[in-house]
């Protein structure tokens, strides 16, 4: 009878080292996965950034407009103020700034002289034109939309950027004679 007792007690113990060591395979797996995971959301977010600081023209259905590295079309945000951006947390999100790193280059048709960076409050330099902050905006899967123009969001409108620095404001397709307004998209912001 005692040694029964002893069998049981051996491959209950080998049960358990079992479960022990299927345990710490599965949780090293998941924090190998939760790594990878961070990495890589890491490199997205850096991507979407662009912070190459290439700043060039190009033709869309606004016209010629300012876009990044990417051909993805570069916002200012009618709240930013004395060349200082107003966007961070989770508008910078929907919207993530041109970050810089070493000196921005003007492609054709941009005018150096308007280039240039501004510091955001954590401590990374932003891209400008004619001092204002410029973004891209999540939205625009594909070089050259711009489904971020003329958008309320965060507190005020998003425009793209012309040659001159300024905002490029869409035509309304309405006659001016009408008193109705454009509707937006739905609004994607949580």
């Amino acid at each position: 009878m005692q040694e029964t007792n002893d069998r049981r007690d051996t491959e209950g113990q080998v049960a358990t080292r079992e479960a022990t060591t299927h345990t710490v395979i599965v949780l090293t797996l998941a924090a190998m996965l939760g790594v990878i995971g961070f990495l890589a959301a890491g490199s997205i977010a850096r991507s979407a950034t662009g912070t190459t600081g290439s700043v060039s023209l190009s033709k869309t259905k606004l016209g010629l407009i300012l876009v990044n590295s990417n051909q993805h079309t570069l916002y200012m945000f009618a709240k930013d103020r004395n060349g200082k951006s107003s966007c961070s947390g989770s508008c910078a999100k929907f919207w993530p700034p041109s970050l810089q790193r070493g000196k921005p280059t003007a492609g054709s048709g941009v005018k150096a002289s308007l280039l240039g960076t501004t510091k955001r409050s954590n401590g990374s330099l932003q891209l400008t034109y004619s001092k204002h902050p410029l973004y891209s905006f999540v939205l625009d899967k594909q070089a050259g939309q711009t489904n971020g123009e003329g958008n309320l969001a965060f507190g005020a409108r998003w425009y793209a950027v012309s040659a001159k620095g300024t905002a490029v404001v869409k035509a309304s397709t309405t006659p001016s004679t009408t008193t109705t307004t454009t509707p937006y998209p739905a609004n994607p912001y949580p």
